[in-house]
């Protein structure tokens, strides 16, 4: 039996035992135990000596950009002490700051020099944005195809930000950069340790690491199991035994509960920190607001850019002349309202097609959200069609909530509120900026705001139907912003421009556009929202190389021992080779298409809408017809030529 309080005489009561003529062996994996064990010691001390134990405000005035709550103090501490620990707040409690802020506390003491974020690929962008927010090291994301990710991981930085999917083919990559903390985000992901994707996390080295969900354990006890075996895999024992010991089963082998869960609690209690908003409700501040970066689809991005390039017309239009038509100020309302709704959904300007993240990040946040039993969430949206999007998801789901909007008859109204209010299983409230006029909401202890309003006064509004007199717990504020688009440059618009006059895209009043100093306000508000617009990520990555490269298997779907490559599908459900088979029908679909524009008298005409990717031009010189057709990501026809030979390889006749 080896104590905890004796690992700094192990090696002396080893000599003392031989020097008596025992004989006595020690294998490699205890030896590294025990050297473990003194290093979680030693840390332990040195960050206790620099920054206590979170109490005190002083000692932690010059580590972040950014003042830290007491709950959020300690909780920093404790994962730096720990060195390889879990935390699983509630959600706003702060979980990302708390990890920045222990990552530093270990730069500090000379343990962390590279530090290896593993997150959502829709939050990648919105991590690097914390970083450089908060702390003066220098973050780099890493994306594109396999040969520009393993460039990036050769490149110098502090902090390097990848997501799940990508990790078995980055391994390699990895292990030559060699970080010294791995910080898994949303590490739900990894769960179900039969995946591939948990697989892979597991095999990844570093001698520091923090996990961050807050959901450890959803539905099985398997789950908890899996996720702490990242973190420390001797903690919980092995799986069978662990199951054995807390598992209850009736005579037919069924699960019918778990036992001696106070005991799991006491195991995990020195590596496993978890708070609620209950807990530390005396702390929080009465908003918590965060805004949630999200990839553009390509199909979005070819509305938006197409009605950027006539607002950029106008806009030059103005700077020449200084005035503008009614016909081109009502243009520009509508390219600019557009541009907007293309930022939820490509269903909103076609209800044809349906492209777009938003609406599913909206739904899995709200359904955090929920996991707190009192919890009900407001969700604002300016248009009709964004809330027809959730309600799908959340019928789905089996989710009671209300839709509220203009259109709802008066007398009607009365009783959607009352039934948010009053029922229990009602917990959501979908809302536009017409229908909640006059709200009282709260009740509820969340906001998320699908889309921005170019009228700061707005966002205010929505916020203030739950942040009012009578509200008795923090509200939780999500703005959820389309990243390299008119929303998001539309930030700073927003930050320092609070007088932007009311309703100017909300459905304002037409005076506003009949010139003089309000137009000119107007347009210089344009100006900064399109002008300032920060670059998007690549949208292959966003698209059609992340339903292949960054796609989770199944959650019951095993690694496929000898063969990584085939171990998931390409996307859930569909393998590499159905999407040949739907690239195939697309193309003879296109030149169908393109046939027919071709007999069309309007086959030189104007491009076509970009809900057809297909379309016919003729060339300038010499006026010969000419399809015009998108391609594919380039690591998406790179797979495909790949299978094609293998199986053309397959196919081909051995050599005797």
């Amino acid at each position: 039996m080896l104590r905890h309080d004796s690992i700094h005489c192990f090696d002396i009561s080893l000599d003392r035992r031989r020097e008596g003529g025992h004989e006595v062996r020690v294998h490699d994996d205890a030896v590294a135990f025990v050297a473990q064990l003194r290093d979680r010691a030693s840390l332990r001390s040195r960050i206790e000596k620099r920054f206590g134990n979170g109490n005190s405000d002083r000692q932690f005035k010059h580590l972040l950009r950014g003042k830290l709550f007491l709950y959020q103090r300690r909780g920093a501490v404790f994962l730096a002490r720990a060195g390889r620990s879990l935390l699983a707040d509630d959600m706003g409690l702060g979980k990302t700051i708390q990890s920045l802020a222990a990552a530093e506390m270990l730069a500090q003491v000379g343990e962390v020099q590279r530090v290896l974020i593993v997150t959502l690929t829709s939050i990648k962008h919105q991590w690097k944005q914390e970083i450089e927010r908060f702390t003066n090291r220098s973050a780099q994301v890493i994306e594109g195809m396999t040969a520009a990710r393993r460039s990036a991981y050769r490149e110098d930085s502090f902090f390097k930000i990848t997501n799940y999917p990508v990790l078995h083919r980055d391994v390699e990559a990895i292990e030559q950069w060699a970080p010294d903390l791995i910080i898994l985000d949303e590490a739900q992901r990894i769960k179900n340790w039969k995946t591939r994707t948990a697989q892979t996390v597991k095999v990844l080295p570093s001698q520091h690491a923090i996990v961050l969900t807050g959901t450890p354990l959803e539905n099985r006890m398997e789950e908890l199991h899996s996720i702490v075996e990242f973190v420390d895999r001797y903690r919980l024992g092995p799986m069978f035994r662990f199951m054995h010991e807390h598992q209850q089963s009736d005579e037919a082998g069924k699960l019918v509960g778990y036992t001696k869960l106070g005991e799991i609690t006491r195991t995990l209690e020195p590596i496993l920190l978890r708070r609620t908003k209950s807990q530390v409700l005396a702390e929080l501040p009465e908003r918590l607001e965060k805004y949630l970066l999200l990839p553009m689809t390509p199909q979005q991005m070819a509305y938006h850019e197409e009605n950027r390039e006539l607002v950029a017309l106008i806009v030059a239009k103005w700077r020449r002349f200084r005035r503008l038509t009614d016909a081109d100020q009502k243009r520009l309302q509508m390219a600019l309202q557009n541009m907007r709704m293309s930022c939820n959904s490509t269903y909103l300007l076609d209800q044809d097609t349906e492209f777009g993240c938003k609406p599913d990040e909206v739904v899995n946040n709200l359904m955090e959200l929920l996991e707190d039993r009192d919890a009900k969430v407001v969700v604002f949206s300016q248009w009709i069609r964004s809330h027809e999007l959730l309600q799908r998801r959340l019928q789905d789901r089996k989710c009671e909530h209300v839709m509220f909007h203009g259109s709802v008859p008066g007398p009607k109204r009365k009783d959607l509120i009352e039934r948010f209010r009053n029922e229990a299983k009602c917990r959501v409230f979908l809302s536009t900026d017409a229908g909640g006029v006059g709200l009282n909401l709260q009740n509820a202890s969340a906001v998320l705001n699908m889309d921005q309003p170019w009228n700061p006064a707005v966002i205010e509004q929505r916020i203030g139907r739950v942040h009012r007199m009578g509200q008795s717990r923090p509200v939780n504020v999500v703005h959820f912003v389309s990243e390299g688009t008119i929303e998001h440059g539309m930030l700073d618009v927003l930050r320092f421009k609070k007088s932007l006059f009311a309703g100017v895209l909300d459905g304002g009043e037409d005076s506003v556009f009949l010139g003089g100093t309000r137009l000119k306000k107007f347009m210089d508000s344009v100006e900064q929202a399109t002008g300032s617009v920060p670059a998007a990520p690549p949208a292959s990555e966003a698209s059609t190389s992340e339903l292949i490269d960054n796609a989770e298997p199944p959650t019951d779907a095993p690694a496929v021992d000898g063969d990584p490559e085939h171990a998931d599908p390409s996307r859930p459900g569909v393998d590499l080779m159905s999407q040949i088979v739907e690239l195939g029908q697309a193309l003879i679909g296109g030149f169908s298409q393109a046939a027919s524009a071709m007999q069309s008298p309007q086959a030189g005409g104007p491009k076509s809408s970009p809900s057809h990717a297909w379309s016919v031009e003729r060339d300038d010189r010499t006026g010969t017809p000419m399809l015009k057709l998108p391609m594919p990501s380039p690591e998406t026809m790179a797979k495909a030529a790949d299978l094609l030979q293998a199986i053309l390889g397959a196919m081909k006749p051995p050599t005797r």
